[in-house]
């Protein structure tokens, strides 16, 4: 299944009690996929997030404690899994 590209994504920063500021930022990744929480594992240090990007296609990734609460990840939210990487392995079966 063909995944689209995202050309830009909303942030949201806390300025003061109350008040927020909305920006569009684009970002250089070109995988950008779209898909729902599934689950989310919290620990003390880290949270294993899974997300579902097509049925029965899932990413997981761990992330810090502290960007799980600042995203305030929960099941069923929408997310965005933005995966750059320096290199990619490919491996075969023997």
């Amino acid at each position: 299944q063909k995944c689209s590209l995202i050309k830009s994504v909303k942030l949201e920063r806390q300025l003061t009690a109350g008040e927020t500021e909305r920006k569009i930022m684009k970002l250089s990744a070109r995988n950008i996929l779209k898909g729902k929480v599934k689950s989310l594992q919290k620990g003390p240090i880290s949270s294993l997030v899974v997300l579902e990007i097509a049925p029965g296609i899932e990413i997981v990734s761990t992330i810090t404690a502290e960007s799980s609460a600042a995203l305030k990840l929960r099941k069923g939210q929408t997310a965005y899994a933005v995966i750059k990487a320096s290199s990619v392995l490919v491996g075969v079966d023997d």
